[in-house]
């Protein structure tokens, strides 16, 4: 007897066993090898995509796959996707950080009102939220300040900054300013921090007729897109430690060029900050506010 043929009597006596037909046994094992092939080529398009996209989160994946889920005719559901990366430890888990003190707002220079309660900017250059993150070197700090569009995500302006001194968001404004000649009624909204309230950022922010908004407490919901932007950047497309100061700098404008550019986000109808910033009107937020309802149940 030669092995076809004694492969195909193991087969016959184990579907006989188990209740099942020689042809369902073939189908179910031709649908295994199918999906055990795509499951193979998404887990290749994911480590494809994290080249750039570090730590991109699983929902923005199976955004940003869609196209070449359907080349594929691939069908893979969110819980699936999980399953999969999970299984292949491939899941972004946040990190844990030491966390050096960027806002000084006990000061005694002037701090503004806040203007931005339930304001919705409905085109660019409404809005800009302005915060300073650190990022850790190897034996030290360095100080990042960026400006974002609040409509579009777009970070306009940024700088790296060597020590915490407003030089630093003084030329991230500068940067914002300079590609956005074109300025209609804008806000700018930060924290009462001193580099924010200092004479050189405000004359600044007066000689373009930008009003001046600033947080009222240290609740970081009163400039959560701010925050927001601070921890996409740091979670999915920085190190957690850099060599020096020039390689953080570097790294920096890379990822914050594939911020702008490739990075879809849920809150813009997962466009990429780029593609939203040349848009107007409400655009489509794809999430649910899940903090909202928990505090709606906790108040019933």
């Amino acid at each position: 007897m030669n092995i076809g043929q004694s492969e195909s009597r193991s087969i016959q006596t184990l579907c006989s066993l188990l209740g099942y037909s020689r042809q369902a046994f073939y189908k179910f094992v031709k649908h295994a090898e199918k999906e055990a092939l795509q499951h193979d080529l998404i887990l290749q398009e994911v480590l494809r995509i994290r080249k750039t996209l570090k730590r991109l989160g699983t929902r923005k994946l199976l955004f940003k796959m869609e196209g070449f889920m359907r080349e594929h005719h691939i069908e893979i559901g969110r819980d699936a996707m999980f399953d999969l990366l999970a299984t292949h430890k491939l899941l972004i888990r946040k990190r844990k950080r030491r966390v050096p003190v960027t806002t000084f707002s006990d000061h005694w220079m002037r701090k503004y009102p806040n203007l931005i309660v339930d304001f919705i900017p409905t085109a660019p250059n409404q809005l800009w939220v302005s915060d300073i993150t650190y990022i850790t070197l190897k034996d030290d700090f360095a100080y990042l300040s960026l400006i974002t569009d609040a409509y579009s995500r777009k970070i306009v302006g940024f700088y790296l900054s060597e020590t915490l001194s407003a030089d630093g968001c003084i030329k991230a404004l500068q940067m914002a300013l300079n590609n956005n000649p074109q300025l209609g009624r804008l806000i700018h909204h930060s924290d009462r921090g001193s580099q924010y309230c200092c004479a050189d950022y405000v004359s600044i922010l007066d000689k373009h007729f930008v009003k001046i908004s600033m947080t009222q407490s240290g609740d970081p919901l009163e400039n959560a897109i701010a925050e927001r932007v601070n921890g996409i950047l740091k979670d999915e497309l920085l190190e957690k430690i850099y060599i020096n100061y020039q390689e953080a700098k570097q790294a920096i404008a890379a990822a914050i060029s594939i911020y702008n550019y490739q990075r879809p986000h849920s809150s813009i109808d997962m466009l990429t900050p780029i593609e939203a910033h040349l848009r107007e009107g409400e655009l489509k937020r794809r999430w649910k506010n899940y903090y909202s309802k928990k505090k709606e149940v906790v108040m019933s």
